[in-house]
């Protein structure tokens, strides 16, 4: 598995690999599928290495001893970026380093799984980058993204849709679920919008007034 070196126009979403739950191998390579432009955080650089996918940014503090000057000789050319702030996490750094740059959007893998602190923090603090990037989650059970003004999408019937508040969301109206809301509030820890469907082969619509929601596309086989 690898991705090449090509000319890019940032067209298509930047890759981002976290140090998480390892993804399948078939979902890894549909993301590579399009030669993206690739950013390892340190943590992750070796399992990354050995599955012979190309880093283009090995991003991180690199504590612990880590020696990013032996990962550049092994994967030259490689731009290394120090980001040594201690109040982000390091998957934030990584989503600030492509707003930087200027990509328009980044899917990041290996964002959850392993430990729960980590995984909650990943998941949730990307609804403040909702208006900079599209930032998309992938894992072999779910798809998650933040909503961003209204979503529609068609979905096939009985497709396991969950909407997860980050704090309080306000003015929730949904079409096309089995349990639809209208112009409801949802907060985290009370009350949820999880394990809902699309109640038929159709378009489900998301919107909401105010507040940060996450929409989760899940399913149970990791093959999905």
């Amino acid at each position: 598995m690898s991705s090449h070196h090509i000319i890019r126009d940032k067209q298509e979403p930047a890759l981002l690999i976290a140090n998480g739950e390892s993804c399948s191998f078939e979902l890894m390579g549909q993301l590579l599928e399009w030669s993206p432009f690739v950013v390892v955080l340190d943590g992750a650089a070796q399992r990354v290495l050995d599955l012979g996918i190309k880093i283009d940014v090995l991003l991180g503090d690199f504590d612990h001893n880590f020696d990013p000057q032996r990962m550049l000789q092994q994967q030259f050319p490689m731009e290394i970026v120090h980001t040594p702030d201690q109040d982000k996490t390091d998957l934030e750094k990584g989503i600030e380093f492509l707003i930087a740059r200027g990509f328009p959007a980044v899917n990041i893998v290996w964002a959850t799984g392993r430990r729960a602190d980590h995984t909650l923090a990943n998941i949730t603090n990307v609804v403040r980058y909702k208006n900079n990037l599209k930032v998309v989650i992938f894992d072999d059970y779910s798809k998650i993204f933040p909503l961003v003004g209204s979503f529609e999408k068609w979905y096939v019937a009985g497709t396991a849709i969950s909407l997860l508040p980050v704090g309080e969301v306000k003015g929730i109206v949904t079409e096309g679920l089995k349990y639809n809301l209208h112009h409801e509030t949802l907060k985290l820890g009370y009350r949820s919008g999880n394990s809902n469907e699309a109640a038929q082969d159709g378009f489900v619509k998301v919107s909401s007034t105010s507040g940060d929601l996450l929409i989760m596309e899940c399913w149970d086989n990791p093959n999905h």
